[in-house]
């Protein structure tokens, strides 16, 4: 049951003002983007449609917490389908990008690990100008099943790395200074 005193009817602008989040005011729920979704044909519990409707609504807690927030494959299929132009790849990345300010903010808590993922990619390529696989998916590993679970990933790493697919260090690139610029100018 939704009451209205949990309902924040000011998310939506929220999320209009955040990029990527400024057209979610022009969905009006014909369900195009959920129809078209590769997402939805493996986790029948995905809905596109539902998260921007929860979210015009004011649902914000619901939203924010919703694990189907992270499964988007940015695919972009939803916004080709979508009759308004809400680009709701992009709004699930606003909708994200709120929910990791809350959570970080300890205002909320993220169970699921894609944001670490993002995080540790992003520090990757910032780093090494290109993402470093062997130490992203090892980082991302021992943070989230620990030691042990990370061991438990050592013979498939080791396959990788014999068939050289897979480099101990990382590689690095040309360029690697601009790219660095690149961040700092997005993060001022």
């Amino acid at each position: 049951m939704i009451k209205s005193t949990d309902l924040d009817p000011d998310f939506k602008y929220e999320i209009s003002r955040e990029p990527g989040g400024e057209n979610i005011k022009k969905c009006f729920n014909c369900t195009g983007c959920t129809v078209g979704c590769p997402v939805t044909e493996i986790d029948k519990t995905y809905n596109p449609r539902m998260i921007l409707r929860k979210a015009i609504l004011g649902m914000r807690k619901e939203v924010l917490s919703d694990e189907s927030l992270w499964l988007c494959a940015s695919c972009y299929i939803c916004y080709e389908r979508c009759p308004q132009d809400v680009k709701i790849t992009e709004v699930i990345g606003a909708i994200r990008a709120i929910a990791q300010r809350e959570a970080k903010a300890g205002k909320i808590k993220l169970t699921n690990h894609k944001p670490l993922f993002d995080h540790l990619f992003i520090d990757s390529v910032k780093k090494n100008g290109k993402w470093y696989e062997a130490g992203v998916s090892g980082t991302f590993m021992l943070k989230t099943k620990g030691i042990g679970g990370a061991i438990g990933y050592a013979p498939m790493g080791l396959e990788l790395w014999k068939k050289g697919k897979l480099s101990i260090l990382p590689h690095t690139i040309k360029g690697k200074g601009e790219i660095k610029r690149i961040f700092e100018g997005v993060e001022k």
